[in-house]
């Protein structure tokens, strides 16, 4: 594995704040006793959040393979691959 280049870091970075920040809504919703569906859909979004960024840094990774400009190996591509589908 590599590392993220600052742009995709900076971008994933930025979804898990979001994401950080829609898990406190959802505890506060929780505390509060809200509406059971409106914790829900929350609970829905930061999860969707989450996974977004797990994509982004399998994108980055795969881009980041590629751009090195050798040849991407059967080995990097099935772990990619794993990488990918663990996400699924």
């Amino acid at each position: 594995m590599t590392t993220m280049a600052g742009n995709d870091r900076t971008a994933v970075v930025n979804r898990v704040k979001r994401a950080q920040g829609q898990l406190a809504g959802v505890l506060r919703m929780i505390e509060e006793e809200r509406d059971l569906t409106a914790v829900l859909n929350q609970i829905k979004a930061v999860s969707s959040a989450l996974e977004r960024a797990g994509f982004a840094m399998v994108a980055a990774e795969w881009r980041t393979s590629v751009d090195d400009g050798g040849e991407v190996t059967s080995e990097q591509l099935d772990n990619l691959e794993k990488l990918f589908l663990s996400l699924t």
